[in-house]
């Protein structure tokens, strides 16, 4: 009797626990003070925020909130976008990664204006994306938020220089520098604006750094042919597309700044603002060879892409630079079967980095495909195709972006 008495006890304490959790579990969004509201809001990935501030007017009205914002901004990171560029630049698509699907993204009001109807993405960092209007001109958006500022005009002398690289760093998502880098090799200079103080710095001339032990590129006749990134043989005055002609990474090492870009002739420039001077790596394959080539950056370290052609079959791998032995290592490669196809066609690849994944735009006068490299697990994945009106649209390049609401511009 007193163990089926206990028993009992034991099932009349279940039943109120019971009761205790169905309450708590009827317990709406709606009664959740402002504060924790806004919290438990700011860990939705964006798209899926977007998708419940319609449900009613309440959640609309966190999107507009300080205090929100400032949840935000203590999320350590978000899944990344990808704003994609067609051959013709008018496009506003992005690839969601969190949710692996193409959306539409409204252009904002300030570049929608005639004069600067022609700017081009030409740098991403953080929440932030940098236009390019042609001379020195620059729009900096947050594509999420559609808020823009023009940025003020670059000093007159800086326009009677070849605009080599352009590169975004921003800091916390409340302020950013803007990184120009001018001139011809061996004379290189270059100026950054800093949002915090609202104006460009100093024109800085860089000395290059020589370095016995590293290789620099030779040619027996006085004119220079190089591999241009769609595999033709052309002149050094060729330009790359004009999404990524100024295509370059920006890194933070050991305290230093360092921009990297892609020479005309295809050999990676390394320019540290810090120290003011720059460099020349080895060059990856001889000048001669056919290949495609592009530089990222993933988690802070500057990695290079190059797509090849060997024996009758092509091969895309990543490569990193090892500083104490001077030399190029591959890190990962496409699995054979998929870059096979690539044999013969020409094609051209344009590649951003994202934390651990590449996101590389292949594009040929036959084809194009998008593909995403996991560089943890070497798991390479094409994505589908993005169609309008029925019709699949190609992108040739794309620049990465958190989808942060509080990136202020």
């Amino acid at each position: 009797m007193e163990h089926n008495g206990n028993w009992a006890s034991r099932a009349g304490r279940k039943r109120k626990l019971e009761e205790q959790d169905k309450g708590m579990l009827s317990l709406s969004l709606d009664e959740l003070n402002e504060d924790l509201l806004e919290r438990v809001l700011s860990w939705l990935p964006t798209s899926a925020f977007f998708r419940a501030a319609s449900v009613c007017k309440r959640w609309k009205s966190v999107s507009d909130s300080a205090s929100f914002k400032l949840a935000c901004s203590e999320i350590p990171s978000r899944e990344p976008w990808f704003l994609m560029v067609d051959p013709h630049l008018n496009q506003s698509t992005i690839f969601d990664s969190a949710e692996r699907s193409w959306k539409k993204l409204n252009y904002p009001p300030l570049l929608k204006q005639s004069s600067n109807c022609d700017s081009i993405p030409v740098a991403a960092s953080g929440g932030l994306v940098c236009f390019h209007m042609g001379a020195c001109n620059f729009i900096v958006c947050n594509p999420v938020t559609g808020s823009c500022r023009e940025l003020p005009l670059v000093h007159a002398a800086q326009e009677n220089h070849s605009l080599l690289a352009v590169a975004m760093n921003a800091q916390n998502n409340q302020s950013y520098t803007l990184v120009l880098v001018s001139g011809e090799l061996p004379k290189l200079s270059c100026k950054v604006y800093n949002s915090s103080t609202g104006c460009w710095g100093e024109e800085i001339f860089l000395r290059r750094k020589v370095d016995d032990s590293q290789e620099f590129d030779s040619n027996d006749d006085n004119a220079v042919y190089f591999l241009s990134k769609a595999g033709n043989v052309v002149a050094t005055d060729m330009q790359r597309s004009p999404s990524k002609q100024y295509s370059s990474v920006i890194t933070v090492k050991d305290g230093e700044e360092i921009v990297y870009f892609l020479s005309s002739s295809g050999t990676v420039v390394s320019c540290n603002l810090t120290t003011k001077c720059f460099s020349e790596y080895p060059r990856l394959l001889p000048v001669f060879c056919e290949y495609s080539i592009d530089v990222v950056e993933c988690k802070g370290e500057m990695l290079v892409v190059v797509l090849s052609e060997f024996f009758e079959s092509a091969n895309l791998r990543i490569w990193r630079f090892d500083e104490s032995i001077r030399s190029w290592n591959q890190i990962v490669a496409m699995p054979p079967a998929m870059s096979h196809e690539f044999y013969g066609k020409k094609v051209d690849i344009n590649c951003v980095g994202a934390g651990d994944q590449i996101f590389i735009c292949l594009n040929s006068a036959e084809f194009f495909r998008y593909v995403v490299c996991d560089l943890r697990t070497n798991e390479w994945i094409e994505l589908p195709k993005c169609f309008k009106n029925g019709e699949a649209v190609e992108f040739m390049s794309a620049f990465s972006f958190e989808p942060r609401i509080e990136a202020s511009v």
